[in-house]
């Protein structure tokens, strides 16, 4: 079997991916904690920093448990020292939506199949309902 050379070279990591894993190198020699969260909420443009103001307040408020931190340069929330939600704008890596995430800790099963990334455009009493029932059950 002949294996064929391309002419196209890999560009490797984009300019964004380069800076969120500095970002997680920084954060695993740093303390971390709420400040730097804020700080990095405080960094982001419009609108995803009005939509990680209102789900800090909403994660914090109903999720005492977990202790905020960054990862990747963006909030999570963490129970020890292992993340169970995490937000990401859409500014990060330039996407059309920002995400809410929940890693492998939350214990969100349902059957076989279950979401772990929701999109995010816009907080609405409605969303914000949906996100605190997952943030409890994700505790739970």
């Amino acid at each position: 079997m002949t294996v064929k050379k391309t002419s196209k070279s890999s560009k490797g990591f984009t300019s964004e991916e380069r800076a969120a894993m500095k970002d997680r190198v920084r954060e695993s020699k740093s303390a971390g904690g709420e400040g730097e969260v804020l700080a990095a909420i405080a960094r982001m443009p419009e609108p995803d920093r009005a939509m990680a103001t209102r789900l800090h307040a909403i994660i914090t408020a109903n999720a005492p448990t977990l202790s905020p931190k960054t990862w990747y340069g963006m909030p999570a929330y963490a129970n020890g020292d292992k993340v169970v939600c995490f937000f990401q704008g859409r500014y990060k890596f330039k996407t059309r939506y920002a995400t809410l995430g929940f890693s492998d800790k939350a214990r969100l099963d349902d059957g076989t199949v279950w979401p772990t990334v929701f999109a995010l455009t816009k907080l609405t009493a409605t969303e914000e309902a949906r996100i605190v029932a997952l943030i409890k059950r994700a505790v739970g």
